[in-house]
């Protein structure tokens, strides 16, 4: 007779009941962490205490936990990277290289003069311990990004300053054990500096490259999120045979897939979802696990445990607080810089074990005598809990203050934003959903419509059955990236009736159109529907044909035609181009007239993106701008119904000019929502009451009231 049994013996053994208990502790800990009021990753840390070897002994730190721990920190550093606002990055570059070198010299300072005079360490010995405290381990990241405020200044040049730092740290490690193996000559620093200079060049070169061409030609989600993957752990790989740790690869590789996906795309919620839920926890977990406070029975480990904590908090608040007098930044601001960077994990870790396993000598009873002893070991562990600790608590509260004091007035009002997406084809619903979550502003979760129109000619069963498929499939689309969409399905005499009568029922704002890439312009869209739609819906509407996926696009060529600024409707798209541009950190070209021009330049001012500015008047020459678009642009193109002010004649030829010289692009048409009350005599961008509706818009419409009022 066949008998099964759980061996319960401790520590556990059983594969499926220890992935059992890690799976109880993701689930439990943030309730329990939520009541006591502690921040989750503490809880996991404290958790992974208890569970561990010097707790109640459930289960070891064995080399699954290690996996799957290591995987979580490369996830923290990946995202980091990957999260971070390439412009603010590129533009606060300097910022973040000075708190770096804040963070490394300062504790670089404090560390070698603590490690020789307090515990009376070598001076090679004192150096390799200071190296400890200049590194840090964005393990308070995920606390950032769950409140939402990782394009925050203060939050980029910490992430930022990170490369600086653990690069400068994890140098001086590579030296440290260069000397002591009487390996530091010549041949070490010319092997050190064309590693670092290869494998650096490579990922943030070559990865995008491979990247872009890969997401082109392959659009299944497993293949895609595997794909990241493998460039990831890679870039860890590449990193380790330069001589530094896997973390820095992994962060360059963020950097490097930064613009290829984007903050609202499927591929970056199943990164995120991943990460969060497994591979973080198994890491923080596993930190806890290294902690015996068994071993705190000895004076001389307590003194140093003191001494090295001390020195670690101070070593990073003093860069925090002169980043913060640097730069003018508020107490919130320097909270989550300390936060971010006074953590001491991944790279702490490496250096105290390298050092402890270096064997200088041995004593007169055969004892090693190592370059670290237990007592920095037992101490490093301390030094991580106390620092993971104060800085969990610091963030979270800075991160608080600074969410809260994000949210404007508006965004306790009703958000009026809704963007409806008929559907009829099935090949181009995904790429539709993309762009509309990439467009939609951040605060509107349930505003998207999918609209599927049974006519008297499609009105059975079989119709209404693929129909219900269609809006299922934009449902699951949506999905992916947390936004719900509601779906319409209406039957109606004709398609122009139906699409305009839901859009006056339910207060549509966008009306979004899609194109097959095998259709031309002229034959689907400037025939009756378009005509039909524009004259009959006075909401924004566009015409997109994607070409390749809007994440792979590298610009988007943005032409406005002369006075698009003193039509109603043009903060309501011009915020939808800004959204582009934030969301998924690709370049903004404009080709404008020298009024509308000038505008854009003040609101850069204020809304900085990653943009340029150039002069185009004449429509009759669109045709030359074939030699600036690329393969990988996106053409944006914005025209105007007839007798507005801002139509020109030449846009009647726009649909013969797509299909004959940019039919290998992808392409947005935008109409602007027009009032037909309005006409070039009655039209007044200064009236009080048309400003206060185009201040609600976002942003952007703020700052367009606000420029129009000073008019």
């Amino acid at each position: 007779m066949l008998k099964l049994a759980i061996d319960i013996t401790l520590p556990l053994t059983d594969p499926v009941l220890k992935f059992l208990i890690i799976l109880l502790i993701i689930l439990l800990i943030p309730i329990l962490s939520d009541r006591i009021r502690i921040p989750h990753l503490l809880g996991m840390i404290l958790a992974g205490v208890i569970i561990g070897p010097h707790g109640f002994n459930l289960m070891t730190r064995d080399s699954s936990i290690i996996l799957s721990g290591t995987a979580g920190l490369i996830y923290i550093m990946f995202l980091s990277g990957l999260e971070i606002d390439m412009e603010d990055f590129r533009r606060n570059a300097g910022r973040s290289t000075l708190l770096g070198l804040y963070g490394f010299v300062i504790p670089m300072i404090l560390g070698t003069v603590a490690g020789m005079y307090l515990l009376h360490f070598s001076p090679v010995t004192s150096v390799l311990l200071a190296s400890m405290f200049a590194s840090h381990t964005l393990i308070t990241y995920p606390i950032v990004s769950k409140f939402g405020i990782f394009r925050n200044r203060a939050v980029n040049i910490a992430v930022g300053s990170t490369l600086i730092t653990n690069v400068l740290a994890l140098t001086v490690l590579a030296i440290i054990v260069a000397l002591t193996g009487g390996e530091l000559n010549t041949i070490f620093w010319i092997k050190l500096v064309i590693s670092y200079l290869a494998f650096s060049a490579v990922i943030i070169f070559l990865f995008p490259i491979v990247a872009r061409w890969f997401l082109k030609r392959y659009s299944d989600n497993i293949s895609q999120y595997i794909f990241v993957l493998v460039l990831v752990f890679l870039g860890g790989v590449m990193s380790k045979f330069a001589g530094i740790e896997a973390i820095i690869g992994a962060f360059l590789a963020g950097l490097s897939l930064n613009r290829l996906i984007p903050r609202t795309s499927p591929l970056m919620n199943r990164i995120d979802f991943v990460g969060n839920a497994i591979f973080i926890p198994f890491f923080l977990i596993g930190v806890g696990m290294l902690i015996d406070f068994r071993a705190f029975v000895n004076r001389e480990t307590i003194w140093v445990a003191l001494v090295m904590t001390s020195v670690a908090l101070a070593g990073k608040f003093i860069p925090a607080w002169l980043a913060q007098k640097s730069f003018g930044y508020t107490q919130d601001e320097r909270k989550i810089i300390f936060g971010l960077t006074n953590s001491q994990a991944a790279a702490t870790l490496a250096a105290v074990l390298i050092g402890y396993n270096i064997i200088l000598s041995y004593g007169p009873g055969g004892e090693p005598i190592r370059l670290l002893n237990d007592s920095v070991l037992n101490g490093t562990i301390v030094m991580i809990l106390v620092t993971c600790t104060v800085s969990s608590f610091v963030t979270q509260r800075g991160a608080q203050k600074i969410a809260l004091s994000d949210i404007t007035p508006d965004e306790h009002h009703e958000n009026m934003e809704r963007i409806l997406l008929p559907v009829s084809n099935p090949e181009n619903i995904e790429e539709l959903i993309s762009l509309s979550t990439i467009i939609k502003s951040k605060r509107n979760t349930d505003g998207l419509f999918a609209l599927n129109i049974l006519t008297s000619d499609s009105a059975d069963p079989e119709a209404e059955k693929s129909g219900k498929k269609l809006l299922e499939k934009s449902v699951i689309a949506a999905s992916a990236t947390d936004v719900r969409v509601r779906t319409i399905l209406r039957y109606d005499r004709n398609l122009v009736s139906g699409i305009s009568n839901v859009v006056k029922e339910n207060g549509i704002s966008d009306l979004m159109l899609g194109l097959h890439v095998r259709k031309s312009m002229s034959d689907s869209f400037f025939g009756r529907l378009t005509l039909g739609l524009l004259s009959r819906c006075n909401c924004t509407t566009y015409i997109y044909r994607p070409v390749q996926p809007i994440s792979t696009i590298k610009r988007h060529i943005v032409v406005i035609p002369p006075r698009a600024e003193d039509e109603p409707g043009f903060s309501f798209w011009l915020s939808k181009i800004w959204n582009i541009a934030q969301n998924t950190g690709a370049k903004i070209i404009f080709y404008t007239a020298e009024e509308t021009k000038s505008l854009l330049e003040q609101i850069l001012v204020n809304h900085p993106i990653n943009a340029e500015l150039n002069l185009f008047e004449d429509w009759s020459r669109l045709s030359e701008l074939r030699t600036e678009v690329k393969a990988d642009d996106n053409l944006i193109i914005v025209l105007s119904r007839r007798n507005f002010v801002s139509y020109q004649p030449a846009m009647e030829s726009i649909p013969v000019q797509l299909n004959d010289q940019f039919r290998e692009n992808s392409f947005l048409i935008i109409y602007p929502s027009q009032s037909i009350a309005w006409n070039e005599e009655q039209l007044d961008l200064t009236s009080p009451s048309l400003l206060e509706a185009i201040e609600k818009v976002d942003f952007i419409g703020k700052t367009v009231a606000s420029i129009f009022r000073r008019k």
